[in-house]
């Protein structure tokens, strides 16, 4: 009888391995299928563009884009050693420098603003949010207006306290700052959204506890909401860094990338590459690099930013 146990032991655990691995890969056949349509998107939208830009990247090409010569690095050394990129560096991080704070200072204050239980608060949600429901290039068109030399409503209003007016999209050390007026006012309706959701999920416990000890309005602030809204502030950097590095429908309208390329940043340098000067693997080259700078502003952000996340 024990000898027979032992030897049946070993096939009925093999037996039970074989339906195992069986369900395994039925649930991974399963998981596959429903995954298989985002696959093939992600693969003709996203990976293919990906391998077939970093191929690009190592060629020059004709007016077509078709690939004629194989140069290797030198688009990524002719690249790093153009002055006009080299401006276009720099004048996309002073922009995500400009945009990105400013933004998430703004968008915070009135979500927090708007999340006090006052009587006709709902309007002024409506109003602050409504940058969001405009296109890029109607909101371009408007700001355009504004900053017009002659007519626009803010050179009026300097000259009619006696200043000077200022060329904003004419003169390059205004014309960076203008646009990142205009981006700032075009983001805010998105972060101010997303913020006031964070607040609104805030367990009010917290709150009444805080008001039963005679915690002041600041002190709550500092300790409940700045802390409790980590994780939707950590969100909302990530997603404002990242947008601010592909901003060019604003930058089309408004300047072109002028005056003297004080506007022109990498993703407007990238188009005006490819679809202007025809050279696609320079801009190719540039993609690839603005691909690794997101990448690694992603990263840093995970890396660093997410230590003083604090989730409930």
């Amino acid at each position: 009888m024990n000898s027979t146990a032992i030897q049946q032991t070993p096939k009925s655990q093999i037996n039970f391995e074989q339906v195992k691995k069986k369900q395994r890969m039925k649930s991974f056949s399963k998981g596959m299928l429903f995954l298989l349509p985002s696959i093939v998107l992600f693969s003709v939208f996203l990976f293919y563009p990906l391998a077939r830009t970093i191929y690009l990247s190592f060629f020059l090409t004709d007016a077509a884009g078709a690939t004629t010569v194989f140069v290797g690095w030198e688009n990524y050394v002719t690249m790093f050693t153009s002055p006009i990129f080299l401006q276009s560096m720099k004048s996309t991080f002073l922009f995500v420098l400009y945009t990105v704070p400013i933004t998430i200072i703004i968008s915070l204050f009135l979500a927090v603003i708007a999340n006090e239980k006052l009587k006709g608060i709902g309007f002024f949600r409506t109003i602050y949010s409504s940058t969001m429901g405009i296109s890029v290039a109607a909101a371009s068109v408007f700001w355009l207006y504004l900053f017009h030399p002659s007519m626009g409503p803010l050179n009026l209003l300097l000259n009619a306290i006696g200043a000077e007016g200022i060329g904003w999209l004419t003169d390059p050390s205004w014309a960076l700052f203008a646009i990142a007026i205009t981006t700032i006012w075009m983001n805010i309706g998105f972060t101010f959204l997303i913020l006031l959701g964070g607040l609104q999920s805030i367990d009010s416990s917290l709150y009444e506890s805080a008001d039963i000890d005679g915690a002041g309005y600041f002190y709550k602030l500092r300790r409940i909401t700045i802390p409790m809204l980590s994780p939707t502030l950590f969100f909302v950097v990530t997603v404002t860094i990242i947008n601010a590095f592909q901003t060019f429908g604003q930058i089309d309208i408004l300047t072109q990338g002028g005056p003297v390329n004080s506007t022109n940043l990498v993703v407007y340098s990238i188009y005006r590459e490819a679809f202007v000067n025809y050279k696609f693997g320079s801009a190719s080259a540039q993609a690839v690099l603005l691909f690794i700078i997101i990448l690694l502003m992603t990263f840093l952000q995970f890396k660093f930013g997410e230590r003083k996340v604090h989730y409930q």
